[in-house]
């Protein structure tokens, strides 16, 4: 089926109770994963790229795979911006065809992250697209990205800052981080109760990747729509293709090892939709 946008998709997440899995891809074999689990699992998806992907191959590239493989796929596919870290490559993404954006301005001051994703939600309403935005920095780094220690989201500015820029879902900071962990994160379930108290629209919870399933699931009962997994899907691929050059150093033929990639990523995928409670939601 063609793309879809994630507004819908987000909302019946929220009023049933489960989350969407969102996924970051870098290359075919990665898409074709996260779809193939979606279509096996009979759950809507999202796959992401980031702006460090977007410009290892830009945005038509990754727009004509997904949008060939979303087409032939029973199952609501949307193709999102995530980390969006200027209005001009929002609007980019837009004219490429993606059908959610996510503008990052979390790294600015209160106003300026209002003003910014404002701007951005008001570019995308002629087309119909939702746009996503954070408040509070997730920790850590990925990609170009690096949040650092992380800062928390204050409730009262999250409700201020929905009812100021009209965004469709909100990214909150609660503990997580970018990247790998290296310790045990602690989650602040409480901040999240009191932000879903105040907001009203789908939250999002990035940095999931070595989370616990139990700490993702709590999250997701506390009202979180759509979560994010990046970093584990690079390290499953780099190890599918790692074991098969490991076992046979000789082999040149890239499909080979793209295949025990892909492979491991579908897997991990079919994992974390179970983990997300979207099995069987798509429609």
């Amino acid at each position: 089926m063609p793309l879809a946008t994630t507004e819908e998709m987000l909302k019946k997440a929220q009023a049933d109770g489960y989350a969407v899995g969102a996924f970051n891809v870098e290359n075919m074999e990665m898409a074709q994963a996260v779809i193939q689990a979606a279509v096996e699992m009979r759950a809507p998806v999202m796959i992401q790229t980031t702006p460090s992907t977007v410009k290892y191959a830009g945005l038509d590239l990754y727009y004509a795979n997904v949008a060939a493989l979303a087409k032939k796929a029973p199952v609501p596919v949307a193709l999102h911006l995530d980390h969006g870290s200027s209005f001009e490559l929002a609007m980019q993404a837009i004219r490429a065809g993606y059908t959610s954006i996510m503008i990052d301005g979390s790294h600015r001051v209160f106003e300026e992250n209002i003003a910014l994703t404002r701007r951005v939600v008001e570019a995308a309403a002629p087309n119909g697209l939702p746009v996503e935005a954070e408040l509070g920095k997730v920790g850590g780094k990925e990609d170009d990205l690096d949040g650092g220690s992380g800062g928390y989201t204050v409730p009262e500015e999250a409700a201020e800052f929905v009812r100021r820029t009209g965004v469709s879902s909100l990214a909150v900071a609660i503990g997580t981080a970018h990247g790998v962990y290296k310790g045990t994160p602690k989650l602040d379930v409480e901040r999240l109760k009191e932000i879903r108290k105040l907001v009203e629209i789908p939250l999002v919870l990035h940095g999931a990747s070595g989370l616990s399933d139990e700490s993702v699931q709590e999250c997701i009962r506390e009202g979180i729509c759509k979560v994010n997994f990046a970093t584990e899907l690079r390290i499953a691929y780099s190890g599918g293709v790692k074991a098969v050059l490991a076992e046979n150093p000789d082999v040149f033929d890239p499909k080979v090892y793209g295949k025990a990639g892909r492979e491991r990523v579908k897997e991990l995928v079919k994992n974390r939709i179970a983990v997300c409670g979207c099995c069987g939601k798509a429609e």
